[in-house]
């Protein structure tokens, strides 16, 4: 079976598997970070640049799934969820990935290095971001259960948790943010000016990371007000 039909198939039932399914995927992108990082700061590029290739591939099939969502999502739905929103939920979901991508590409074409003095707290905040997109993908699989008990009830207020402390790690991960630019400042007389721009750019867009994920947070969130 092909993947756009067994993607058609699950939408006989309803969308939400699908959209669970390409979060999945997503946050399997940001896990691979995870190996990106260790391989970098072993010194091993072979490595490094297979855990790249792993979240390209995955950041490919991941968009795969949001054009198939789009394509197959019905025109009319028999959900307490507006179309639309469910559009721009898997979009938003998409970018998680992305930025993923984005940091492993930046750092091999680069061949980055993080300095020992920073290496430490840049795994912390590296797993901050992971820990806010895991975060993200446990709120999103409460969807089907949403849908299931109409938005109601006790499955309401569990989902309001998660997203509460979604937002704190993603706070959480700001606060190692403002740390680790304080760390970086102090070395910079020591490292090649080039380097620390791009260290600074690399530090940034692991906060975007998280910024990502805690958005997947805030589309449910609109969700639930509806």
């Amino acid at each position: 079976m092909s993947f756009g039909s067994s993607i058609a198939g699950l939408f006989g039932r309803s969308p939400i598997k699908p959209l669970q399914q390409h979060y999945d995927t997503v946050h399997e992108c940001a896990v691979g970070l995870g190996d990106f990082f260790a391989a970098v700061s072993s010194g091993n590029w072979d490595q490094a640049k297979a855990a790249r290739q792993r979240i390209a591939d995955l950041e490919n099939q991941a968009d795969g799934m949001k054009k198939e969502f789009r394509l197959n999502l019905p025109k009319s739905l028999f959900l307490p969820v507006p179309r639309s929103d469910l559009l721009e939920l898997v979009s938003v979901q998409d970018k998680v990935a992305n930025k993923a991508k984005d940091i492993a590409g930046l750092m091999l074409g680069r061949q980055m290095t993080i300095p020992p003095a920073l290496a430490g707290v840049m795994g912390d905040y590296l797993q901050g971001a992971i820990d806010t997109s895991a975060q993200a993908q446990k709120a999103i699989n409460e969807l089907d259960e949403l849908v299931e008990t109409g938005f109601s009830g006790r499955e309401i207020r569990l989902v309001e948790d998660l997203i509460e402390e979604l937002d704190r790690l993603e706070r959480a991960n700001d606060d190692q943010q403002i740390v680790i630019r304080a760390q970086l400042f102090k070395l910079e007389s020591e490292l090649p000016p080039v380097d620390v721009i791009f260290l600074y750019k690399i530090i940034d867009w692991i906060g975007d990371l998280a910024d990502r994920a805690q958005k997947v947070g805030g589309r449910l969130q609109l969700l639930l007000a509806r």
